[in-house]
């Protein structure tokens, strides 16, 4: 799969006339100004945040996918923010975070999070994870569900059939790695580290997860599983699997969208948010 990445690395996303929008690959809006933002000292790293809207107000999680950065939520942040507490981060290693050599997990990434949650002084947050963002959101369900009032998740895996062995020639997914390479060295504090920032992260989405399907059998979080009709790494039926082994879990499908819905359908996506959390 690294080798496939690698290649697809230098492609561009796909022409804009595509007549199909899961078929294109939009920028993000810029971002809202931010409350506060900063580096939070956690677990050895410095992990970059924002949060925006009121302290007090309900609180959401907004965890991004792999290789990207917390910005890609502009649009979301920008509507949510007007009702709640938003918090967005960069994920160890991603952005404007930094990684101390440590090799990359699902475990260690969601203690990150609790981390930064405590630093924050925050108890309890609704979670929006999207791919890896979900993965993370699975391992804080299973193992601090306290820590969460639920889990919006989309486009995660808990085992590796679960993902499309297609993707690693796609070329949305290759222009989607092709775009994060470039927002990479413009933020990270390492800027020429990309290539060895990549292998470490396909070295995670290629390791068997721990707990797989079992350990989602005795989630307490109110979740809600979410596919895109159109997603190029995620198998419908595996996200099909996940709402049924979660007790008390829905399935959401989102319609001509693919796995970067949140770029190709903003105000949808949101919307989605939206009439989950209320």
């Amino acid at each position: 799969m690294l080798r496939a990445l690698f290649l697809l690395a230098g492609l561009a996303a796909l022409p804009a006339q595509a007549e199909d929008r899961w078929m294109a690959l939009p920028e993000p809006a810029a971002m809202p100004a931010a409350v506060e933002s900063g580096l939070a000292e956690v677990n050895g790293i410095a992990l970059y945040y924002a949060t925006f809207g009121e302290t007090g107000a309900s609180p959401v999680l907004l965890i991004h996918g792999g290789l990207a950065h917390g910005d890609i939520w502009s649009a979301q942040v920008a509507d949510l923010m007007t009702d709640h507490l938003v918090v967005v981060a960069d994920t160890r290693g991603h952005g404007r975070s930094n990684n101390d050599g440590s090799a990359y997990s699902y475990d260690l990434l969601a203690q990150d999070y609790l981390a930064l949650l405590d630093h924050l002084q925050l108890d309890r947050v609704h979670l929006v994870g999207w791919s890896d963002g979900a993965n993370i959101g699975y391992a804080i369900s299973a193992t601090s569900p306290e820590r969460l009032i639920s889990h919006f998740a989309h486009a995660g895996n808990v085992t590796l059939d679960g993902i499309d062995p297609s993707v690693e020639t796609n070329e949305l997914f290759g222009g989607y790695v092709g775009m994060m390479a470039g927002q990479y060295a413009a933020m990270s504090p390492t800027p020429d580290g990309f290539d060895d920032f990549l292998g470490g992260v396909a070295a995670m989405w290629g390791t068997e997860k721990p707990g797989g399907f079992e350990a989602l059998a005795t989630v307490t979080v109110p979740t809600l599983v979410v596919q895109s009709a159109y997603d190029e790494a995620i198998v419908a039926a595996h996200s099909e699997k996940i709402a049924a082994t979660i007790p008390g879990a829905e399935l959401l499908v989102l319609q001509d969208v693919s796995h970067f819905a949140m770029f190709q359908a903003p105000g949808e996506y949101t919307a989605a948010i939206r009439a989950f959390l209320e």
